[in-house]
């Protein structure tokens, strides 16, 4: 069962990683990693499950904090590269 979760997560984020290549915005693309990074905490919690290594949910909890860190400091990077260009 966790095989196919496995399995399912890494076809998914393929998918997002196509979406993140072909996005037709920068907001689009910066979803996409944020999809990419959400499905890579997934992934890690059900290797470490079927590898029997508990202390892996410890290592996929920091990535959650490092990805949403990481995505909110882009979305102000781009906002203030925006405001900038405007004025």
């Amino acid at each position: 069962m966790f095989m196919a979760a496995t399995a399912a997560l890494l076809v998914t984020i393929a998918l997002a990683l196509a979406r993140a290549f072909a996005g037709p915005s920068v907001y689009d693309r910066v979803l996409a990693v944020n999809s990419i990074g959400t499905k890579t905490v997934l992934l890690i919690a059900a290797l470490g499950f079927l590898a029997g290594r508990p202390d892996f949910l410890d290592i996929s909890l920091l990535y959650a904090l490092i990805n949403f860190v990481g995505t909110i400091a882009v979305l102000r990077f781009i906002r203030q590269s925006r405001a900038q260009e405007g004025n």
